[in-house]
C-alpha cells in the first residue's frame, strides 16, 4: 500500500527502463546468481544487464529480437534465460526470495494453508511440429493454455504448471500438487473452488499429500456480479498481479516450460517489489 513514507520508492522514472531492477532489488538477486565456471576466459557479460533484459521482455511483452541494443545480445540473454531454468538457478532464486518475503511478514518459511486456482489464456497464432499443443476450455470458451497456480495466504506463488486448456481443473490441480516434492512439509489445508470438489481430486490428492485437507469455498447461487469470497480472492488477486507483465497477457510460447519460466520470473519481480517497497 502506498504511503507518504514509501511513495518515492515506487517511482521508477530515474531508471533507464521502468523494468530495470534498482540497486536494492539487485542486492537481493546478485548473491543468488552462480559465478562463472572455472577455466577459460573471464566472464565479460554483465549479469545485471542480462537480468534487466529478461525483465524488459517480461514487462513489455516484446519479442527476443526486439530487445534494445543497450542490452546484451539477444542470443546471450536467451541463453542465460534457458540455463537458469534448466540448471535450477531460477528455482533456488525463487525459493530464497519466497523465504525472505515470508520472514518479512513474520511468517514461517513453510505455510500451513494454500489456495489453488487456474487461469485460461488465449494462444497466439503459431504452429509447427515442435510446440506443445493447446486445448479448448469449453467452460470459458477459450482456445489456448491453462495456468495452474498455488499461492499462500500472502498471495505469494508456491508452485505453478502450464498445460493445455482442455485439461480439467481437478486433473491440472493434481499435476500441480505432484510437483511440490515435499517443499512445504507443514502444508495442512488446501482452499479451492467448486471445480476441485468430488472424490476424483480428493483421492488423487490423498495419495500425493495424505495429511492435506481440502476445503471447497462455493459461490452462492443467489449472488449476482462480483462477490468477494473468503480466501479465494487472494489467489485471484495474485493472478491479476502476475498479469501486469504483458508477456503473460497471452500464450506466446511454443513450449509450456518456457511459459512456466516467464511465470516464475513474474513472481520474482513481484517479490522483489514487495521486499524493497515496504
Amino acid at each position: 500500500m502506498w504511503t507518504k513514507a514509501n511513495r518515492a520508492k515506487y517511482n521508477r522514472d530515474r531508471l533507464r527502463y521502468p523494468s530495470d531492477v534498482t540497486d536494492e532489488e539487485w542486492g537481493h538477486v546478485a548473491p543468488l546468481i552462480p559465478p562463472a565456471k572455472r577455466g577459460g576466459r573471464k566472464r565479460e557479460v554483465d549479469m545485471r544487464a542480462v537480468f534487466n533484459a529478461i525483465m524488459y521482455v517480461l514487462s513489455t511483452g516484446c519479442q527476443w529480437r526486439y530487445i534494445p541494443k543497450d542490452f546484451p545480445p539477444k542470443s546471450t540473454v536467451y541463453r542465460y534465460f534457458c540455463d537458469w531454468a534448466w540448471c535450477g538457478v531460477l528455482d533456488r532464486m525463487h525459493d530464497a526470495l519466497y523465504v525472505m518475503c515470508r520472514e518479512r511478514a513474520e511468517r514461517e518459511a513453510s505455510p500451513t494453508a494454500a489456495i489453488i486456482d487456474s487461469q485460461s489464456v488465449k494462444s497466439a497464432e503459431k504452429g509447427g511440429a515442435h510446440i506443445d499443443p493447446h486445448g479448448y476450455d469449453a467452460g470459458k470458451k477459450i482456445k489456448g493454455k491453462k495456468r495452474h497456480v498455488l499461492v499462500d495466504t500472502q498471495g505469494l506463488l508456491m508452485g505453478a504448471v502450464v498445460h493445455g486448456a482442455d485439461i480439467q481443473d481437478r486433473d491440472g490441480g493434481v499435476l500441480l500438487l505432484s510437483t511440490l516434492h515435499g517443499r512445504f512439509p507443514f502444508l495442512e489445508k488446501l482452499l479451492a473452488d467448486s471445480a476441485y470438489q468430488g472424490p476424483i481430486f480428493a483421492d488423487a490428492t490423498g495419495k500425493i499429500l495424505p495429511c492435506l485437507k481440502i476445503e471447497i469455498i462455493k459461490r452462492s447461487d443467489q449472488a449476482k456480479g462480483f462477490v468477494k469470497l473468503p480466501m479465494r480472492w487472494i489467489v485471484e488477486r495474485s493472478i491479476a498481479w502476475l498479469n501486469r507483465c504483458r508477456r503473460l497477457a497471452k500464450d506466446w510460447e511454443n513450449l509450456n516450460i518456457t511459459a512456466l519460466v516467464f511465470l516464475r520470473f513474474a513472481s520474482i519481480r513481484l517479490m522483489l517489489r514487495k521486499l524493497c517497497n515496504c
